[in-house]
């Protein structure tokens, strides 16, 4: 996850499925007419979470806590420059910083999600994305931020370290040394160029992975207490999607693909694991955080739920957005399944994995729960962002 010192986020999170290269729209984003019937209210939907179900409260306060991280950000010298190089005609900083505002006035002063849609779809314009056909299709995906034991000290329970960054990593020559060559075929790091630089060691080759996928954790360490960490730098080497190379060899067939598959995959067979995991050669360093909480690319904390990760060279940060997507819930027994829902979210974080104008990775949250809901998200849905209309 993006910390205060990087530009790499946590929403690599389901990158370990990835599957293809994006079609890139010429034009990402294109406004639709409601009356002409472009969008089906079904497709907008009302967001009932906001009000709560089944006798749940609502997390208005979170989505309205969500909005204001969005506007500290547009305030920012960085989103003046990212704005600078925004390409989609109309969208401008100010008009999303505006239609930001107004939205949140709207949802402090609506009683009902009905209320609230109806003055959005009154006062508002719906640009959706291209997504990965040009037809509107948009890949969702599901990240959060793990929790998992480790040890500020070497152990023969805690073998596997996570670095930090070198003092020096500014003058490393290009090409990067590998994944393999930084931490071993093993993960072990027994020979690495790295010694001395480790910052906490992880019980699970692949949950020290894991760590660098998603780019921050939760750490429990022996003594109860817990530290957190965030990415500080990264090689320079694309990211290569290990569910990617799975299906490439037979392993699994396309379609029957999730995160808690491909990690089932190497809870049973560990030997695969050193095979499999050197093929990404990107690594990453970390520093410790001191309890910050999850924070995505634009340097805003991530909420569950409410925060989104897009590509940045198309979509705009910190914006309103409208998701008709795939998310999973426990039914009567507990058990997780996936229904469509409609949720305003706020565009605050992007990825390595997360290219073109079809892939939306979405914030679930914090823990072991957060990361089955995540883990399960894969299918397809609708993006929109919504601008005032002047």
């Amino acid at each position: 996850m993006r910390k205060t010192l990087t530009w790499l986020s946590l929403s690599l999170g389901m990158a370990l499925i990835t599957t293809s290269r994006p079609v890139l729209a010429d034009v990402p984003l294109q406004p639709v007419n409601l009356e002409a019937g472009q969008v089906s209210l079904n497709t907008l939907g009302l967001d009932e979470q906001l009000w709560g179900r089944l006798g749940q409260p609502g997390d208005r306060r979170a989505l309205l806590k969500s909005i204001d991280y969005s506007l500290r950000y547009l305030a920012s010298p960085g989103a003046a420059q990212a704005y600078q190089r925004y390409r989609v005609p109309g969208i401008t900083r100010d008009r999303v910083r505006r239609s930001l505002v107004r939205f949140r006035q709207l949802v402090v002063s609506s009683s009902s999600p009905a209320q609230l849609q109806v003055a959005v779809n009154r006062e508002f314009v719906f640009y959706k994305s291209a997504g990965k056909d040009n037809q509107g299709t948009v890949a969702f995906t599901g990240y959060f931020e793990p929790t998992y034991a480790a040890s500020r000290k070497p152990s023969a329970e805690y073998r596997y370290p996570l670095y930090r960054l070198p003092a020096d990593f500014d003058r490393w020559q290009t090409p990067h040394p590998t994944r393999a060559q930084l931490e071993g075929e093993d993960g072990l790091g027994s020979k690495s160029a790295l010694r001395g630089r480790e910052l906490v060691w992880l019980r699970d080759r692949l949950e020290a992975y894991l760590v660098q996928v998603q780019g921050s954790a939760r750490l429990q360490l022996p003594d109860g207490k817990f530290m957190t960490i965030g990415v500080a730098g990264k090689t320079n080497y694309p990211y290569v999607s290990i569910g990617r190379e799975l299906v490439n060899d037979g392993k699994f067939p396309l379609e029957a693909l999730t995160l808690p598959i491909v990690i089932n995959y190497f809870r049973t067979n560990p030997a695969e694991r050193d095979r499999y995991l050197p093929r990404n050669k990107r690594f990453v360093f970390f520093q410790e955080t001191h309890g910050a909480p999850a924070t995505g690319s634009l340097g805003v904390p991530v909420t569950p739920e409410r925060s989104i990760a897009t590509d940045k060279s198309l979509m705009p940060p910190g914006a309103l957005a409208l998701i008709a997507a795939p998310i999973p819930y426990p039914n009567e027994a507990g058990e997780l399944k996936s229904r469509m829902v409609n949720r305003y979210v706020l565009d605050q974080d992007t990825g390595g994995a997360i290219l073109g104008a079809g892939r939306v990775d979405i914030f679930m949250g914090t823990g072991a729960r957060a990361g089955d809901r995540a883990g399960l998200i894969s299918g397809t849905g609708e993006l929109y962002y919504l601008l005032l209309k002047n």
